[in-house]
């Protein structure tokens, strides 16, 4: 079994995502203390919307948990998208402050989902 997909341990954060096809993927990892989601300073690129945001706490949260940072981030399916979105609604349920840019992203989704895909909105302008 791919390690990012097994079951989460005791005193491991899990996050539970949906894949492209629709089926439950859990990630197991630890967020090391002083990590806070706004350390990705999340922005888009104006030209092409593409999202770019800080390495470091991915990498910091990798190394916490044993997990191989090429494989979330360049495999053949890359899981950081998700892994972001899933660290996001963590983030918001225990009290952190809205992001923009992810607030965003999660709005595009929404609107693509709910007219079937086919657009898509400049960024920022969902």
């Amino acid at each position: 079994m791919n390690p990012l997909l097994e079951p989460a341990t005791k005193g491991e954060h899990c996050k539970v995502m949906r894949g492209e096809d629709m089926r439950e993927l859990r990630l197991r990892v630890t967020i090391p203390n002083g990590v806070e989601f706004g350390d990705l300073h999340l922005s888009r690129n104006p030209e092409d919307g593409l999202v770019r945001f800080e390495m470091a706490p991915i990498e910091a949260i990798c190394e916490a948990s044993a997990l191989d940072l090429d494989e979330l981030v360049q495999g053949p399916q890359p899981l950081v998208g998700l892994f972001i979105a899933a660290w996001y609604e963590v983030h918001l349920a225990r009290g952190g402050v809205p992001d923009p840019v992810q607030e965003d992203l999660i709005e595009e989704a929404r609107l693509e989902t709910e007219h079937g895909g086919g657009f898509t909105y400049a960024p920022g302008h969902a």
